[in-house]
């Protein structure tokens, strides 16, 4: 008998997974906080002996090389992949015994086209293949997007996708459990997830991978492409230098006085509360990242790579979650932090700034509670382009989240209501706004609901 752990990532989209037998196991694309792994390996009470990427990942920093190590287990790695640390090189067709006693194998297979490199794991019991762990190759409904190496490889790996995938589904039977790295909200998605499992056969019937041809099928992926997040240019480079231990401990307490000197000095102090709470009252220059969102994916993405981060947290477990979300993607130690009451993070005779949250019922009648609104109104939509072009609110204008953090002198002057597709990027976005003395409104409501409410929402 085998077993199939998995550990979910999901505030950056991903799944690892722990596979084996009575004795022993195979981890598969471990996270960098490999305390997780190494727990799941104690509660199967299995030895993990192998560690295997299915490609230097472009989304976040591998645990990989430290799990090995630490586990002494051997590190199966792409042969082509350039890396500069030693491990197990990879070539189509390897394979390595897992467990004798469960008669677990795994088997490698070329599948490029995520990566020029990318391989998937066939997990063979008794020689009959039962999973295939497929990275960034075969997700459920999609495939992983070529885009991430090099634009001009852009259309050969897209190719190469649709061989990879094909490749797959003429080699395994239908009944093989088909278990992906990205695609559960990853940007390395080129679209998101279908479902949460998923087969050979399945795929067969409804992935345009397998169900169109390649022109075609090519065509319609590159077309479906969104933006990058900027942290991903890190994460490669990263993998391939080979990360160092994470080191989770608490950072450094701040008190008001550091909170505002670091403020002053142009550094970053997030504050990991709710969005409600934060527009309740919050440091003025602070900004909301809320620690149950995709704290990791927009912060990394916004904050200029390498600034010091102060973290503000309600409780020492919110900071350390987020400690653990923002090292998977190479923010390894908060400058500082602060938990508790944000009273305690003004100094003496400072008050708390807010600013109001809305819904788009209040923006189409122009008045809601605790909402006071002036002459000139300014709608910010913040969402990315390709959401857009499914329908925007008339006279809004356009500024990505992403990229507003450089273009807060292209918001008009006015009042600014700023929206999103549910109100998490637009209390960042306001946030932004309010940090640099902005008379914002957050409009914290779903984007269907503008519609209903009267406004005029149109396509390009």
């Amino acid at each position: 008998m085998f077993f199939v752990d998995t550990i979910e990532v999901p505030g950056l989209g991903n799944r690892s997974y722990l596979a084996g037998g009575e004795r022993t196991a195979v981890a598969v694309d471990p996270p960098r906080d490999i305390d997780r792994m190494i727990a799941a390996a104690a509660r199967r009470r299995v030895r993990i002996s192998h560690v295997v990427e299915t490609h230097i990942h472009n989304d976040y920093v591998t645990g990989g090389l430290e799990l090995a190590r630490v586990t002494g287990a051997a590190y199966l790695v792409p042969a082509g992949a350039r890396v500069s640390y030693e491990r197990t090189p990879v070539h189509d067709g390897d394979s390595a015994e897992i467990d004798a006693r469960a008669g677990l194998e795994l088997r490698a297979l070329a599948t490029p086209g995520h990566t020029p490199h990318h391989t998937s794991y066939v997990l063979e019991e008794h020689g009959t293949a039962v999973a295939v762990f497929t990275g960034g190759s075969l997700l459920i409904g999609t495939v992983g997007r070529p885009d991430l190496v090099e634009p001009r490889l852009t259309e050969q790996l897209a190719r190469a996708q649709h061989a990879s995938a094909h490749r797959l589904a003429a080699e395994l039977p239908d009944d093989t459990a088909v278990l992906p790295t990205h695609g559960f909200g990853s940007f390395c998605s080129s679209s998101q997830a279908a479902g949460e499992s998923t087969s050979i056969g399945k795929e067969k019937a409804s992935n345009e991978a397998l169900t169109l041809d390649v022109d075609t099928f090519v065509a319609a992926l590159l077309a479906g492409l969104d933006d990058v997040p900027a942290y991903y240019a890190h994460m490669g480079p990263a993998n391939a230098a080979g990360p160092a231990p994470v080191d989770l401990t608490p950072p450094a307490v701040a008190d008001a006085e550091e909170i505002a000197a670091r403020l002053a000095a142009g550094e970053w102090v997030v504050d990991l509360r709710h969005r409600v709470a934060f527009a309740e009252g919050h440091v003025a220059g602070s900004v909301n990242f809320e620690a149950q969102g995709q704290l990791a994916t927009y912060l990394a993405w916004l904050i200029p790579w390498g600034k010091p981060v102060t973290l503000l947290a309600e409780s020492a477990e919110q900071l350390a979650a987020a400690q653990r979300e923002l090292v998977r993607v190479g923010i390894d130690r908060p400058a500082a932090a602060a938990t508790g009451e944000p009273a305690r993070w003004v100094r003496n005779g400072e008050v708390l700034a807010s600013f109001p949250r809305a819904t788009f019922a209040d923006l189409a009648g122009n008045a809601g509670d605790g909402v006071v609104v002036k002459d000139r109104v300014v709608v910010l939509d913040v969402r990315r382009a390709s959401e857009r072009s499914a329908g925007f609110v008339e006279g809004s204008v356009h500024i990505p989240l992403h990229t507003l953090h450089g273009r807060l002198h292209e918001v008009p002057e006015g009042q600014v209501w700023v929206h999103c597709a549910g109100g998490m990027r637009a209390a960042i976005a306001a946030s932004l706004l309010d940090a640099v003395g902005r008379d914002v409104v957050a409009v914290d409501d779903s984007f269907g609901a503008a519609e209903q409410a009267g406004l005029t929402v149109r396509t390009p």
